[in-house]
This record gives C-alpha cells, sequence and structure tokens, in this order.
C-alpha cells in the first residue's frame, strides 16, 4: 500500500457538493465537508486545491488494444496503461487480439503480469472465444477462467463469431463461471472489401459501402440467442440507431444484453471520410449524424449501458498510406472522457453522477471487477479520477502518452482535464502529468460481484 496520504480539498464527488476527501492506505479514510476533515501531520500528506473539481470513480475500459504481445511497434501494456492513466482509468481490459491470441491460460496471464509489472492501472485481459480468432472451435474458455488473470470476458474482437452454433456454444459455456460473450457485430458476407459507412457519402466519393444492417443482423441474432440458453451478451462498439432499437427491444423484453458505444461514434460522422484521411478509418466505420444521434439518445437513456474506447493504435505505417491499405482503428484512451463531457455532459443529456455510471460503474460490473467502480465512500478502495471541467485543451497526438498517434482528435479543443488519477490511494497522475510508479504495489485478484 501507498504510504502518502492525500487531501483532496474541495472535490465535488460525482458532480455534487464540494468536500474534503482523504485517501490512505489505498482506501478513502474521510469524505466531510471543507475544513472538517481530520488530517494527520507528517511529510508524507499531500494536499490537492480540488475547488470546483469533480471526482469520479476510477474510469473502467471494458474494451482496450494493447497490442502486446506480438505489435510492440504499435503500442505495449505500458505505454497503453500509461495512457489510460493519463485519461483518469484505473482499469482496462485488454482484447484478445494479440500475437499469440490470447485463447489460452498462458497468454492471458502474460498479459496480465504485464500489467501488474507496469503498475499504471489494473489489467484484466479479455480472451479470445475462438482459437486463434479463426472462428472454427472454441478456445479453452474454462481455463482461462480459472487462471490467475481470472478472465470473465470473452471477445473475438476485430472479427465477429458469425456461426451461431459457436456462438450458442460460448454463450452456454461461459454461464459456468458467469461470464460474457462481447460481440463484434459484423456479418461478414455483407462486409467483403467494405471502406466506410454505406450511404450517400460513400456512393459520392467512391469507397466500398459498410450496410448498417451488416451490424444489426448479428445483435439480432445474438440477442435471441442470449434468450435461449439464459446467458450474458454484451455488444462491443454499437454504432447504428437500427441497433440501438433492437437492444432496446431486447431490454424490454429481459434479455440479458448490454451495449457500449465509443467515444468517436458519439461525435464522428462519415462525412470525414471526404478527406480520404485514414485516421477517420474504423471498424465499424463512423455513420451519419442521424445515427450519432440515436446512439446519444440510447446512450442518455440506459439503452447503451456503457463507454468504451476501442482503443486502437497503429503505427505510422498502418496508417500513413492510401485508405484502402491503411488499418481500421483509432486512439481514444486520453480522449474519452473529454468527448463524453463535450456531447453528453455540457449538452445536458448526463450529470456528472451518469458519467460515472457509463464509465466505471457499469463497466466494471460487466466485467466483474470487484474493486473499482465503486461508490465515494468511506472505507471503499481509492481508485479514483480528479478532473477540472473548466479546463480546456488542444490535442496534440505527438504528445499523448500512448504509443501511437492515430487519434482523430488532433488539433481539436475538447473540454475537460484530468488532474488526478489515484490506484488504490497512489497517484498515477498528478498536475495532469503521469508519475512514473516505484515499485508499484501488486494488483488485487479482484473477484465476481
Amino acid at each position: 500500500m501507498t504510504t502518502t496520504t492525500y487531501v483532496l480539498r474541495g472535490a465535488r464527488p460525482l458532480g455534487g457538493e464540494p468536500a474534503d476527501v482523504v485517501l490512505a492506505d489505498g482506501v478513502i479514510t474521510q469524505v466531510a465537508a471543507p475544513g472538517a476533515v481530520d488530517v494527520p501531520a507528517g511529510d508524507d500528506v499531500v494536499e490537492i486545491a480540488a475547488d470546483g473539481h469533480v471526482l469520479l470513480p476510477g474510469l473502467v475500459d471494458l474494451h482496450t488494444h494493447l497490442r502486446e504481445p506480438g505489435r510492440e511497434d504499435a503500442e505495449t501494456v505500458a505505454s497503453g496503461t500509461r495512457a489510460a492513466a493519463v485519461g483518469g482509468f484505473t482499469a482496462v481490459h485488454a482484447m484478445a487480439n494479440t500475437s499469440p491470441v490470447a485463447d489460452t491460460a498462458g497468454v492471458v496471464e502474460q498479459v496480465w503480469r504485464l500489467g501488474q509489472e507496469a503498475g499504471w492501472v489494473d489489467v484484466h485481459p479479455v480472451g479470445a472465444v475462438t482459437v486463434g480468432l479463426g472462428g472454427e472451435r472454441l478456445a479453452e474458455l474454462g481455463a482461462m477462467a480459472d487462471s490467475a488473470a481470472r478472465v470473465r470476458v470473452f471477445s473475438d474482437d476485430g472479427k465477429c463469431v458469425h456461426d451461431p452454433i459457436l456462438m450458442r456454444r460460448a454463450l452456454e459455456y461461459v454461464k459456468a463461471f458467469d461470464g460474457v460473450v462481447a460481440q463484434h457485430a459484423q456479418e461478414p458476407r455483407l462486409t467483403e472489401g467494405a471502406q466506410m459507412n454505406e450511404g450517400v457519402v460513400s456512393a459520392e466519393i467512391g469507397l466500398a459501402g459498410w450496410p448498417a444492417v451488416a451490424e444489426e443482423a448479428i445483435i439480432a441474432r445474438d440477442v435471441l440467442l442470449a434468450e435461449h440458453v439464459g446467458s450474458r451478451l454484451h455488444v462491443c462498439h454499437l454504432s447504428t440507431a437500427g441497433s440501438v432499437e433492437i437492444v432496446r427491444w431486447a431490454k424490454g423484453r429481459g434479455i440479458d444484453v448490454t451495449a457500449e458505444v465509443t467515444p468517436h461514434h458519439l461525435i464522428l460522422t462519415d462525412e470525414l471520410a471526404r478527406t480520404y484521411d485514414p485516421t477517420y478509418k474504423v471498424n465499424p466505420p463512423l455513420r451519419t449524424a442521424e445515427d450519432v444521434e440515436a446512439v446519444r439518445q440510447g446512450l442518455a437513456d440506459g439503452t447503451i449501458d456503457i463507454v468504451a474506447t476501442d482503443h486502437a493504435p497503429h503505427t505510422r505505417e498502418d496508417k500513413d498510406c492510401e485508405w484502402g491499405a491503411a488499418a481500421f482503428g483509432m486512439t481514444g484512451l486520453e480522449t474519452a472522457l473529454a468527448v463524453v463531457q463535450q456531447t453528453m455532459v455540457d449538452t445536458g443529456r448526463l450529470s456528472w453522477a451518469d458519467v460515472a455510471r457509463v464509465l466505471s460503474t457499469n463497466p466494471a460490473r460487466i466485467g466483474r471487477v470487484a474493486d473499482h467502480g465503486r461508490p465515494v465512500e468511506v472505507g471503499e478502495p481509492a481508485n479514483l479520477t480528479l478532473v477540472d471541467p473548466a479546463a480546456s485543451r488542444t490535442v496534440d497526438g505527438a504528445a499523448q502518452a500512448t504509443a501511437s498517434g492515430n487519434t482523430p482528435f488532433a488539433g481539436r479543443e475538447l473540454p475537460g482535464r484530468v488532474v488526478a488519477t489515484f490506484l488504490r490511494g497512489r497517484a498515477t497522475v498528478l498536475d495532469g502529468a503521469p508519475v512514473e510508479p516505484a515499485a508499484a504495489p501488486a494488483a488485487q485478484r479482484g473477484g465476481a460481484r
């Protein structure tokens, strides 16, 4: 545990009334009216002027690509989790499309231990659903669940589990250990050669279209499969108005389905493809303004449960080329909170308490992470994020903590600034800058809750 005591003066938990909050020995020890806390004396006490700053439970990302092992030229566990801490995250779920694929207990434990060694955030590996993401036979789901990494989320993200028999079997299998299958909803036959959203823009600029129905058809199938077997289903990076309606219908029917939207699908549209800048090439593709409005409304009314970054770093060689040859994906860990503030908080659609729900509490619940997404209360783990909502910044891709610069927000002014991030009471970010871990404490194994 950390030996430093932090006193946050005048912070506003969940955007509410100001309070002084004390963090010591890895937990929140006091929450009281300003000036009313009992602060111990000593050189190991650090006071932070937090007047007007919002205090949130540490953010949890259910969808992060850390690339290691195999593509350390694009990102490593250390660089990606450093970026996560700068963005206000205290836990991330690392997707399985590494090389080798995280489809065995050995690989997921490797990723988990790399996260522990880096010390920036807790890393929870996501296990592959099928061997090698090949879509032909189930991976070692039980072995990954029983490993030291305690995997509870399984996904072939980057590829769809398109075989309905395999998808059914996976949904049945994970019930034994309260796991969840996170589906990348993309019917492959409908998206062969697709480069961007199918619509007016694709027709006008001559890029192969990616129809909304390719996403919606898989979601419709899978919610019915989840209902049939009585299992949990999570929909990755939902992006269309039709998908929102299908999930809304499924929830109304009582099906155990959750869904995520990415920050970029909350704000960017397919009009950006007119630039032919491959920074904006992403899977699923940027959709229309009508789709953006629909996913914002779905997030506001609870149809969409969480915001997940789908942080997808790439090397310059993989993105700085012609559109057709470029890799799909964009970074998002360091800008996610700012985009949510701009699109949802500053527009009045979400409160800061809602932000805590969609960026911390719900993703922790879906991923079965016990010690994150907790209330800002005495006795709770001090996994916290302090944000100044009145600040603003212009995004500089080259200055970000991630190893890759493929952010779609370069040159844009975004609101808010993460002032501090705390992992079990240890500051990983102070005054907006990362604090190098020194003999970082080992991550606690979070069980199901």
